[in-house]
């Protein structure tokens, strides 16, 4: 080797082999072209670590979030719950819901129509049913005091003399213990229209604020009174005879003639000279009575008749009256 020359410490570069990029090694990323140029280990570390994303950023997890993650881990803990259920299942359980909400609805209708309905009307009819079941027994026995009064009578015939059962007979049809017949007229008095239509099933509180004008018992009584003193032998009201113990009054809202409650229209049935009786009681007689009754609304309407039937009266039992000395 001795022998050899030494080398020279450098030869020049050609010109087309020289670095087109001069100022790399310069340049502020000489770190990373570690391929071409040594550099120290610890360099190339920090430099990685400078371009290196940081992950700790809110904003860059959100990002993440949103594209690696969409659906809210609730979510996805909810739809671990989730079973597979059968067709059979399902059906039977639409028809369960379907028929609690029929059940629902029809005892709500029954609800509301509770609400609408009117709760006296029900009491009305439950003393309606009362009041007709009570005229039903007081009728029957009516019937049956007049039978047996008609038996008393029947045995008094056999008992007394000829004489004396004429007298008998006559005070007896004066007090109306016997039914009669004979001429007389038929007198129809009738409450207003407007009233009769105001009073379906109301009590009189109901309709105090706006009662009309109607007839009352003591219209009843002064017309009673006209027929006694024209000569009438036998008086009835509605088929309800007149006697010695048969009263006209009011209880309430109606009319009752002895112990029956009568309703309009008011027929009274009079026996007598139906001519004298029918001048009685006419307009010419009764003009100041007509005039009221036509302002009121109520109508009076006389009819003669050649033969009329009364019943007997209905007689209580004598208790306290004793025959005068």
């Amino acid at each position: 080797m001795s022998g050899m020359e030494p080398m020279p410490a450098s030869y020049p570069v050609e010109e087309s082999r020289d670095a087109k990029h001069r100022r790399a090694v310069f340049s502020h990323s000489f770190a990373g072209l570690i391929s071409q140029h040594a550099a120290p280990e610890d360099i190339f570390i920090r430099e990685r670590e400078r371009r290196h994303r940081v992950r700790k950023d809110d904003s860059l997890r959100l990002i993440d979030d949103l594209i690696n993650r969409p659906v809210d881990p609730m979510f996805l803990d909810s739809n671990l719950g989730k079973h597979n259920t059968s067709p059979f299942a399902v059906w039977a359980t639409r028809i369960i819901c379907f028929v609690v909400c029929i059940a629902v609805g029809f005892l709500g209708c029954l609800f509301v129509q509770q609400l609408h309905s009117d709760p006296r009307r029900a009491v009305r009819a439950s003393l309606a049913k009362e009041l007709r079941e009570s005229q039903s027994t007081l009728d029957k026995l009516s019937s049956d005091v007049a039978s047996l009064h008609k038996q008393v009578d029947e045995q008094s015939k056999k008992v007394v003399q000829d004489g004396s059962n004429s007298t008998l007979m006559k005070d007896e049809m004066a007090s109306g213990q016997l039914a009669v017949r004979g001429e007389g007229i038929i007198l129809t008095v009738a409450d207003p229209i407007a009233a009769a239509n105001e009073s379906n099933g109301a009590t009189p509180r109901e309709n105090s604020g706006n009662r009309l004008r109607v007839v009352t018992d003591g219209d009843l009584q002064q017309l009673v009174s006209v027929l006694w003193r024209a000569g009438a032998e036998a008086i009835s009201i509605n088929d309800e005879r007149l006697g010695a113990q048969t009263s006209i009054r009011t209880a309430g809202n109606t009319i009752l003639i002895g112990l029956n409650a009568v309703e309009s229209p008011y027929r009274i049935r009079a026996i007598g000279n139906r001519h004298e009786l029918a001048q009685s009681v006419g307009q010419r007689n009764l003009g100041s009575m007509y005039t009221v009754f036509e302002q009121a609304g109520i109508s009076l309407h006389v009819q003669q008749s050649k033969e009329l039937t009364l019943k007997s009266a209905v007689i209580s039992d004598v208790n306290y009256a004793r025959k005068a000395e």
